[in-house]
């Protein structure tokens, strides 16, 4: 069920990865070194990212149950991206901070949580400045002198964003007005100007004027600042932009009309994706089956409900991963253990004593111990991972590590509580009465 993982791990990948899951978190990197069952999905998202590096543009929809392992999905699809020298994103829908129906905070959080290969969020500043360099080696390479290079450097911006202009023709001018003020030295002035372009509101009015642009961007204008996006993204050496909307399923709380909206919103996204207007572009979306299935959700927009329509009725086996929605099925009780053997064993090879962390925490006492958390929350192997392995790398495996004598069979007694769950494994651990849950093997 395990990819294959590289032979040699440097300590900072092991440390990130590790020091994530001891908080009861999704690394931001490193996922590959944790993926199981994980294979079978390999092969077709590769050939869709490297379509996208080429030009294409894709739509997908990742669908599970919570605890399934979504984030961790999208997290690791971004890795593989980030290998293809994509820039990624992930956003957080949500009814307050970022509503799905006002496209223009869409945007904004994506070039908030912008992040290439080289720079943390945000890296738009980067890849802006990125951008202007090859313009401006480009227009050396034509045989433009110094005297002449700002304004072969105009003429190229104007001949590369010439699609975009054509429906947001702000996004330009703005560029141009950031490159201005930085000939000025007027730095400020400059930041607010890309700040413009990415979408925050409320920038100074002198600074809007001195780029020759006015008012915020609109729902509408984000699209074209998404194309305008994608050009310089694609002209400064980055092969596409990969972007998750995660918690979708968020939608379902909603007012009525706020709800109509942003399904509505997403419709027009799925549309204009596989229309070709967003070459460079993998757009991800995250939800429960009950967002995909259900009244409050996806099916309430019937034109919505056709374009993710998949067929799940066979054996999950057989699921296709060309698909427009991909189905997680969740943990087992096998497959918790394989990952929490993988987890161990990813551990031991940075640790003193490798063969100690192997002999504590055999396998059987994996087994028992995913067995045990799992039924501290009401018997739901599928939402235990978090927890799992938390538990297992901060009670277990530290300990072994840091203390000779330290035998988990002995010294340690699961205990679950309460501040320590989110609100979807709290519910599911009111339903059993256990406080705690002895291992004794």
């Amino acid at each position: 069920m395990s990819a294959p993982r590289p032979t040699a791990v440097s300590a900072a990948r092991r440390r990130t990865a590790i020091d994530a899951l001891r908080r009861g978190a999704v690394p931001e990197s490193g996922l590959d070194l944790l993926a199981t069952g994980l294979d079978r999905f390999e092969s077709a998202l590769d050939a869709e990212l490297d379509a996208v590096a080429s030009g294409a543009s894709v739509f997908k929809a990742v669908r599970g149950e919570y605890g399934s392992g979504k984030t961790f999905f999208t997290r690791w699809l971004g890795e593989r991206a980030k290998q293809r020298n994509f820039a990624v994103a992930e956003i957080q829908v949500s009814e307050t901070e970022t509503p799905l129906h006002k496209l223009e905070t869409v945007y904004r959080r994506l070039t908030e949580r912008l992040a290439t290969a080289s720079f943390t969020p945000s890296a738009l500043r980067p890849v802006v400045d990125a951008w202007f360099y090859a313009l401006e080696e480009d227009a050396l390479a034509a045989g433009a002198d110094e005297q002449d290079l700002d304004g072969e450097v105009e003429l190229l911006l104007a001949a590369r964003l010439t699609e975009v202009s054509r429906h947001a023709p702000s996004f330009a001018t703005a560029l141009r007005g950031y490159r201005s003020a930085l000939s000025d030295g007027d730095e400020a002035t400059a930041a607010a100007v890309l700040a413009w372009l990415g979408g925050q509101p409320h920038v100074a009015a002198a600074a809007r004027r001195s780029a020759g642009v006015r008012g915020d961007l609109d729902h509408f204008g984000a699209l074209g600042f998404l194309q305008g996006l994608l050009t310089v993204l694609r002209d400064s050496g980055h092969r596409g932009l990969f972007v998750v909307l995660d918690e979708v399923e968020t939608l379902q709380r909603v007012r009525a009309d706020a709800r109509d909206k942003a399904l509505n919103a997403l419709r027009q996204l799925i549309d204009e994706v596989h229309s070709g207007r967003f070459p460079g572009l993998y757009l991800v979306i995250t939800g429960t089956p009950a967002f995909f299935d259900g009244q409050q959700g996806v099916q309430r927009l019937a034109p919505l409900a056709q374009r993710l329509a998949t067929d799940f009725t066979t054996d999950p086996r057989f699921d296709n991963p060309r698909a427009v929605q991909l189905r997680l099925p969740g943990f087992t009780q096998e497959s918790l253990t394989g990952l929490g053997v993988t987890i161990r064993d990813l551990y031991a090879s940075g640790a003193a004593a490798p063969d100690r962390i192997k002999k504590m925490a055999d396998d059987a006492y994996i087994a028992d111990l995913a067995r045990a958390v799992g039924g501290s929350l009401g018997g739901k192997v599928g939402v235990a991972p978090r927890l799992f392995l938390k538990k297992l790398v901060g009670d277990v495996l530290d300990r072994i590590d840091q203390f000779e004598d330290f035998d988990p069979r002995q010294h340690y007694r699961l205990t679950v509580t309460s501040t320590e769950l989110t609100d979807v494994e709290r519910n599911l651990a009111a339903a059993t009465s256990a406080d705690g849950i002895d291992l004794e093997l």
